[in-house]
């Protein structure tokens, strides 16, 4: 399951925008997850919840995971340290 970029983005942006119950439009690659979506640490923790489920990967949200594209950059890791 090789993804790319723009994928994992579509599927952490649908996931945000769902958990968040927000406007998909705001979620772009360079949002501050907590500032500028207004995400508190349980929602940050739910959406990682849910892209491990969907990815079938292990994320550590203690890695720093300031923005979606940071976010984004952690599942493609996995998903490559995955397929090795």
């Amino acid at each position: 399951m090789n993804m790319t970029k723009e994928e994992i983005f579509a599927t952490v942006k649908e996931i945000a925008a769902e958990e968040l119950d927000i406007d998909e439009a705001k979620i772009v690659p360079d949002a501050k997850i907590k500032e500028d979506l207004e995400a508190d640490s349980l929602d940050v923790f739910e959406i990682m919840n849910e892209l491990e489920d969907k990815f079938d990967i292990e994320l550590d949200v203690e890695d720093g995971a300031e923005t979606i594209n940071d976010v984004v950059e952690l599942v493609a890791k996995q998903l490559a340290a995955k397929e090795d």
